[in-house]
């Protein structure tokens, strides 16, 4: 990956091509302009994880040596590219400038001049970055070294991560107390008040609970309430959260000691055995996929047991993860797979 931080230079542009186009770098010939498809670039590396772009750089496609395959042949005015450039960027040609004026400069490499342009990645509130004033048309994304459409399902996406509420808090309409599993909440508070013992919501009815929690809430402009997103996924029945999301799907699945010709050790899935709510998805997947770590016994404080682990604690992390950025709003499942 090029690191943004380091000036820019001949040894570094040509440290860079000796690697190839890539996710991150983006080359165009850009002789006397500034090329129509740059914009495309700008807003697939604005989108994905940020890029370098070379005004005055040539590409072979036909040369199978990536050594080889790019030609310095430098730009005629330098200073006429990089002010159309700014002009167009500031324009309605796209719907937001990331740049600082740093992030241009000029290279001199073997007397060529070479128009630099860094692109940082867009902040995920300013997300997504697009073109000509549509964004579901003209927001791309990088993908090896091309630039791709990002389908609309990408853009939802994109568009509910810039929410800085956040999805969770939202309002699922015409779901409430009903739609919630009593039994998963009741075990959830069980935890709650062990490591809590005096808090204060240990008081509280159920509903009032989960307002505190942030699982139900009300719009006071117009009264509707209702749970929210994070509510109903977490406590709510298996029945109406597959009512709501019918694409989402939980599994997991146990490849390892396999005996013989077993598919798998061992499977969790929509069986009808246990409420389909990410709650107790975790309760019970959990201690399955820290089953064989190691367990040490240590005492804190001469009486508080302490058998947690740097491992387990990674493993823990990595599995509510995946449960935490799983977008819900699309297509989507958390898939568990323990292989070892």
């Amino acid at each position: 990956m090029i690191n943004f931080a380091d000036d820019m230079n001949e040894k570094t542009i040509r440290e860079a091509l000796l690697k190839g186009e890539r996710v991150t770098l983006e080359c165009k010939r850009a002789k006397a302009e500034v090329p129509k498809s740059i914009w495309q670039t700008y807003s697939a590396f604005a989108n994905t994880i940020g890029g370098l772009i070379l005004l005055g750089v040539d590409e072979n496609l036909q040369e199978k040596d990536v050594s080889k395959r790019f030609q310095i042949i430098g730009v005629d005015e330098p200073s006429k590219i990089i002010t159309d450039f700014w002009n167009t960027l500031n324009s309605d040609k796209v719907n937001e400038n990331i740049l600082v004026d740093s992030d241009v400069e000029v290279v001199n490499v073997d007397g060529a001049q070479i128009v630099c342009i860094h692109v940082p990645q867009a902040d995920w509130m300013a997300k997504p970055i697009y073109l000509n004033g549509n964004v579901y048309k003209g927001t791309y994304r990088r993908n090896n070294e091309g630039d791709y459409h990002c389908a609309e399902a990408q853009v939802k996406a994109m568009i509910r991560d810039s929410n800085a509420d956040g999805n969770d808090s939202i309002l699922i309409e015409y779901y409430g107390m009903d739609d919630i599993d009593p039994d998963s909440l009741r075990q959830y508070r069980t935890e709650f008040r062990l490591e809590n013992n005096t808090h204060v919501w240990n008081q509280v009815d159920d509903k009032t609970f989960l307002r505190n929690l942030g699982g139900y809430t009300e719009d006071r402009q117009t009264g509707r309430e209702g749970l929210t997103l994070a509510g109903l996924m977490m406590f709510g029945k298996g029945l109406a959260i597959r009512d709501r999301f019918a694409n989402f799907r939980m599994d997991y699945l146990d490849m390892s000691h396999l005996v013989g010709d077993e598919r798998y050790h061992d499977r969790l899935t929509y069986d009808g055995l246990w409420e389909n709510n990410l709650y107790q998805f975790f309760r019970i997947v959990s201690p399955k996929i820290q089953f064989d770590l190691p367990k040490p016994f240590k005492l804190e404080k001469g009486w508080k047991r302490k058998d947690d682990t740097p491992q387990r604690e990674a493993v823990r992390e990595a599995f509510t993860n995946s449960i935490i950025h799983c977008d819900i709003m699309a297509t989507a499942f958390v898939s568990v797979i323990q292989d070892c």
